[in-house]
């Protein structure tokens, strides 16, 4: 498996020895995700795979409808490119069956796959081993809030741009969450700035705040201990209307995981086995034993007492406010001191 930013070297060498059977793009960044097909479907199209059928997984899906194409002669074209949409993990018997065309697709056919970031058990699986085998998988990785400044100087470099380090995270923080807002609003810089070093005004007048959050945002800026990028993301959920029973649902059930991995560890049990037992993978792998370290078990219970407040709130059967409640558990999984959650403390000793 390769990183994305092998892939234009690999299409160069495609263009002379051709295309392999079969790629597979695996990122949880849809923008990304797009673009490195986009690069393939453009390689594709110059070698006269001019012919494009896509298949999207989903309810009623039949593997069997890209099993037949592979074997159906091209009505349009002397070569045709099969994409294949995978929304979630992929299972072992579509794996399987993408692997076993792969190795047996004539040379007019080529298979293009698009997928989430597989987790460990997936890449390392032997089907996925075989599809590799046959072709070339790509993984590109998700662009975290630390190297989202950096992204964007590139991006703004292929046009002639350049930015300071303040202002590269002014926009930052303004498209916060959103990598497709992001290259949006570098091509719109593009657009109404001219080439050469931006200054921060300009771009201040120009660029839109165009940041969007969801409950997982929060709760991850949260056991981070990122308390400024809590409050914002709280500020932004609120703004735009999100339902308070969704975001107290995650910050409850990360809550529960902590003191879950509280007990676990206390028992003797290691952190990683004691995560996986709970599906946390990924980023959060990092950022749970972080909040760990800074949050001890009377803590946690406390939190979870708060969660309890909240959804008395939100039922109509408890008195506060159910936005600053929120707020309060928030900052508490932050580490950050809160008012109102020595308040509820308080109601409870």
């Amino acid at each position: 498996m390769i990183r994305g930013e092998a892939l234009a070297g690999a299409l160069k060498s495609a263009r002379t020895k051709g295309l392999p059977p079969i790629f597979w793009i695996a990122s949880d960044e849809a923008l990304l995700r797009q673009e490195a097909a986009d690069a393939i479907r453009a390689c594709a199209r110059e070698l006269g795979f001019e012919e494009r059928t896509v298949f999207q997984v989903e309810r009623g899906f039949k593997l069997d409808a890209v099993l037949a194409q592979t074997q159906a002669l091209s009505l349009f074209a002397s070569r045709k490119l099969l994409e294949v949409r995978i929304p979630g993990k992929p299972g072992k018997e579509l794996g399987e069956g993408l692997g076993a065309a792969a190795h047996s697709l004539e040379e007019d056919t080529r298979l293009l796959v698009t997928s989430p970031r597989l987790d460990r058990a997936t890449s390392e699986s032997a089907w996925f081993a075989r599809i590799e085998a046959a072709g070339l998988a790509v993984a590109i990785p998700e662009v975290g809030r630390a190297q989202l400044p950096g992204w964007i100087g590139e991006r703004l470099a292929r046009n002639g741009q350049q930015a300071d380090a303040a202002t590269l995270t002014l926009i930052a923080e303004r498209v916060e969450g959103n990598l497709l807002a992001a290259d949006q609003e570098v091509r719109k810089l593009a657009l109404v700035l001219p080439a050469g070093r931006l200054s921060a005004e300009a771009v201040r007048a120009a660029v839109l705040d165009v940041a969007r959050w969801d409950a997982f945002d929060l709760v991850d800026a949260a056991l981070a201990g990122d308390t400024p990028r809590t409050l914002r993301c709280i500020a932004g959920l609120r703004a735009e209307g999100t339902a308070v029973p969704v975001v107290l649902w995650a910050l409850a059930d990360a809550v529960r995981n902590l003191i879950r991995l509280s007990q676990a560890t206390a028992a003797g049990t290691p952190l990683p086995g004691a995560m996986r037992a709970l599906r946390i993978w990924g980023e959060r792998e990092r950022l749970y034993p972080q909040a760990l370290r800074r949050l001890p078990p009377a803590r946690l219970r406390q939190l979870l007492r708060a969660c309890m407040q909240a959804d008395r709130i939100t039922k109509g059967v408890g008195a506060g406010d159910d936005w600053q409640m929120l707020e309060a558990i928030t900052l508490g999984l932050a580490g950050a001191p809160s008012l109102a959650l020595h308040a509820e403390q308080d109601a409870f000793q």
